[in-house]
C-alpha cells in the first residue's frame, strides 16, 4: 500500500523544505530520453512515477537506483530505466463554484494563486470550474495570467458537477504532450449533479498517467461533501498523489508541497516479467533502500497499471 501522509507537527518551514542528498559523481554520458509515464502500457516497459519522504514528511532529492526496489504483483523486477530530473510539468486546475462555495471562493483563489508561483516557462497550464456543469474555461496555455486572472473573476453557481468536472479535467490533459500531468481538484466535496458515476471516472484514473491532487476547503458540513471528500480521497490516493485538508493560512504551504513534489519525482521504469496480454490490473510497490546514515524512508506511487491485450 503506497504511503501516506504523516501527521507531524513542524513549523511550515521545516514542513516543507526538501533533503538533498548528493548523489555520486558519474561519468559524462548523455541520458537517453524518457518515455512518457503511461501506466496503461502497450510495450514491455512500466514506467512508475514515485516521490519519497523522510519521518518528517519532507521530500527526499537526490536517490539513485540503487536506492530503490520494484515489486509487480509481489514478483521483485529489475529496474531498467531510472530518472530524477525537473522537466516541464502540464497541471490543470479544476475549480468548484458551485453554491457551497459561495463563502469558500477567496480561499479556492488563494490556493490556485499560490501553484501558479511554481510555473516555469516551459510548463502549460489549463483551467476548468463547474457547478451545475463543468467548463472548460481556458484550454491549455503557458500563460499563467489567463489563469490567475479568470480565477480571481469567478462567482459562485448553483449544483455540483464535481465527477463530471474531473472526467473532462482528465480529458484536456491528455492533448499535453509534456511527461509529467497533474490534475490539482479544489472543492469542498459536494456533488450532485454528475453523469459520470464515481467508478466509472475511477476506473478512467487508473488507466490515465495523471497525479491527481484534492484540495478539500471548508469541507465535510453535510452528507454529499462526506461522500465526496472520502471519493476524493481514493481518486488521489489511486493516481499516486495526496488528498489535502485545507484551512485558509494553510493553503501557501499545501501549494508549496504540491509544487516541490511535482519537481521532484523519481521515474522508475522496468520490463514485467509477467508479459501476458490479457488486460488485467497489477499491483504495484516500490520499497526504499536508504542511503546509510539516513533514517527509513518511505515512497508514494501509483498503485497499479492495466496490461495490455490483444
Amino acid at each position: 500500500m503506497a504511503a501516506g501522509l504523516f501527521a507531524v507537527c513542524l513549523r511550515p518551514v521545516d514542513l516543507m523544505a526538501q533533503v538533498a542528498i548528493e548523489p555520486r559523481q558519474r561519468p559524462g554520458t548523455q541520458k537517453p530520453a524518457m518515455p512518457a509515464a503511461d501506466l496503461r502500457v502497450d510495450t514491455n516497459l512500466v514506467l512508475v512515477p514515485a516521490t519519497v519522504y523522510d519521518p518528517y514528511n519532507r521530500p527526499i532529492t537526490g536517490l539513485e537506483r540503487e536506492n530503490f526496489k520494484i515489486f509487480d504483483d509481489k514478483v521483485e523486477q529489475a529496474i531498467t530505466s531510472f530518472s530524477s530530473e525537473d522537466e516541464p510539468i502540464a497541471l490543470g486546475f479544476i475549480f468548484d463554484t458551485s453554491g457551497s462555495m459561495q463563502g469558500l471562493l477567496p480561499q479556492g483563489r488563494a490556493a490556485a494563486a499560490e501553484l501558479l508561483k511554481f510555473a516555469n516557462p516551459e510548463d502549460e497550464f489549463f483551467l476548468v470550474e463547474f457547478d451545475t456543469r463543468p467548463r472548460l474555461v481556458i484550454p491549455l496555455t503557458s500563460n499563467t495570467s489567463r489563469i490567475g486572472l479568470e480565477v480571481m473573476m469567478t462567482k459562485a453557481g448553483s449544483a455540483t458537477a464535481l465527477i463530471d468536472a474531473l472526467f473532462m479535467g482528465i480529458h484536456e490533459i491528455h492533448k499535453s504532450t509534456k511527461t509529467k500531468k497533474a490534475l490539482v481538484l479544489i472543492s469542498d466535496g459536494g456533488e450532485n449533479n454528475s453523469r459520470y458515476t464515481p467508478t466509472e471516472v475511477r476506473n478512467v484514473v487508473k488507466e490515465s498517467d495523471v497525479l491527481i491532487y484534492t484540495v478539500a476547503i471548508g469541507a465535510g458540513h453535510d452528507a454529499d461533501s462526506e461522500s465526496g471528500l472520502r471519493w476524493m480521497t481514493g481518486v488521489s490516493e489511486t493516481s499516486g498523489a495526496h488528498m489535502f485538508y485545507a484551512r485558509g493560512g494553510e493553503l501557501a504551504d499545501i501549494a508549496e508541497k504540491i509544487g516541490i513534489e511535482l519537481r521532484n519525482r523519481y521515474v522508475i521504469g522496468y520490463a514485467p516479467s509477467d508479459r501476458k496480454r490479457d488486460g488485467r490490473y497489477h499491483r504495484i510497490e516500490v520499497r526504499v533502500v536508504p542511503p546509510r546514515g539516513l533514517p527509513k524512508l518511505t515512497a508514494h506511487w501509483r498503485t497499479g497499471y492495466y496490461a495490455p491485450s490483444d
